[in-house]
């Protein structure tokens, strides 16, 4: 029910609030225009200020970058945490999910929720912390902004108190394949 309740939010260019892998997270259609900019507004974000992008698998991912550096992979495979990666070139997403570059960061979850949403729903989906720009992720569901619960579409109910607030490891990786880790 919860799933379903959540994809119907999505199919109408809504927000959800939602346990995403890493965080507490605001997440919508990644392919949706007016759906990205309310998560802008909802957090009071910069529009400058790109998102990360969530994917199901490899499979998804190549209809939305234009190519896939092989280091990527090795990337991946390696990772013991979780990791998003910086693309340079974006396609079919909505322009705000970018960055000014056209370049996207995009995570492939490895479990969960939120790889069985993103897998549902059959789209990228934004997954944004859910907390006001420039204020901290909130640890515990009673510390989410009351901003952000008025504004979202539907708010998954959610198992625990307590959630992780480490968000995941950025690393971009240029054309030519130079690697840099952004946040570690």
């Amino acid at each position: 029910m919860t799933l379903q309740k959540s994809l119907a939010a999505l199919e109408i260019s809504g927000v959800i609030l939602f346990p995403s892998d890493t965080v507490l997270g605001l997440g919508c259609d990644a392919t949706d225009e007016e759906a990205v900019k309310k998560i802008f507004l909802i957090k009071n974000r910069k529009q400058n200020k790109s998102l990360v992008t969530l994917v199901s698998d490899f499979e998804m991912l190549k209809e939305y970058v234009e190519s896939i550096p092989k280091q990527v992979f090795d990337i991946l495979d390696n990772a013991s945490v979780p990791t998003t990666i910086v693309y340079p070139k974006a396609k079919q997403l909505a322009p705000m999910a970018m960055a000014d570059d056209g370049s996207i960061a995009i995570r492939i979850p490895k479990s969960g929720f939120a790889l069985d949403l993103v897998k549902s729903f059959g789209k990228p989906i934004i997954a944004t912390s859910a907390n006001l720009s420039g204020e901290q992720i909130p640890e515990e569901s009673s510390k989410i902004s009351s901003r952000i619960l008025e504004q979202v579409d539907y708010v998954v109910p959610l198992k625990s108190e307590k959630y992780p607030v480490t968000p995941s490891r950025i690393v971009k990786v240029s054309s030519d394949g130079e690697i840099k880790t952004v946040r570690p």
